[in-house]
């Protein structure tokens, strides 16, 4: 699964999982007519909007024995919000609640495998920001860090690695100044760690972030950990 924003914004996400994906030794699947998992519409409150895009990506993936995405925020939309929505014998219902049974973010799945990265050749001194989705709603915290120091990357604590960034979706649209306050103080954290790169695993805290730091002058790269598990940048 692509997702919305790695599609449109970052399709060098897209195609370096589908790279580790095909290094793990699978064929991964991206079906062309994928459009969003339902999480937007579903945070702004737009339930029957929501449901109908989760339905329509769950009959998309129906063949798939894994669906695997570079997003916290959307598999934990998937996994966790979703299928809330929909009534027990629901139209809909079923088939959203299988999608959600074999959704996974990219890490968790590439840990299952027991993949190991490839050595890479310019090994980066990293710190890591904890998106919120990806912590709070899948657990996920150690998997991605596991990856980088497999790859021969290095990592620094960074303070309040785990504090929102102030993205949130439509938060940072309908409380601007609370967004870039929060903001603000996530890279002067990242600052702070003297690392060589700032690295996450979700696109819309990659964004934000990205987007503050170059307003304020800095040139520190903020990147995927995904694109950090592949090539050189």
């Amino acid at each position: 699964m692509t997702t919305c924003l790695s599609d449109l914004m970052r399709p060098d996400v897209v195609r370096d999982t589908q790279k580790l994906l095909e290094q793990a030794g699978f064929n991964p699947l991206i079906p062309t007519s994928q459009t969003c998992c339902g999480q937007p519409a579903l945070n702004s409150g737009r339930r029957e909007d929501a449901k109908r895009l989760a339905q329509k990506l769950a009959t998309e993936f129906s063949g798939c024995d894994k669906v695997v995405a570079p997003s916290g925020s959307c598999v934990g939309a998937i996994c966790t919000h979703i299928t809330k929505l929909f009534a027990k014998d629901e139209p809909g219902a079923q088939l959203c609640m299988e999608l959600a049974d074999k959704t996974m973010e990219l890490s968790q799945f590439l840990l299952e495998v027991e993949f190991a990265p490839q050595l890479h050749p310019q090994p980066k001194l990293i710190a890591y920001h904890d998106s919120c989705a990806g912590l709070r709603e899948l657990g996920i915290r150690d998997g991605p860090r596991k990856l980088l120091i497999a790859a021969g990357h290095e990592l620094v604590d960074m303070q309040d690695a785990e504090i929102c960034c102030g993205f949130g979706g439509t938060f940072a649209v309908k409380f601007g100044a609370a967004s870039g306050q929060m903001a603000d103080a996530k890279c002067a954290c990242a600052m702070a760690s003297k690392a060589d790169v700032l690295a996450m695993g979700d696109i819309g805290c990659l964004l934000n972030i990205e987007g503050r730091m170059r307003r304020k002058g800095s040139a520190m790269p903020v990147m995927h950990y995904a694109q950090l598990l592949i090539a050189p940048y």
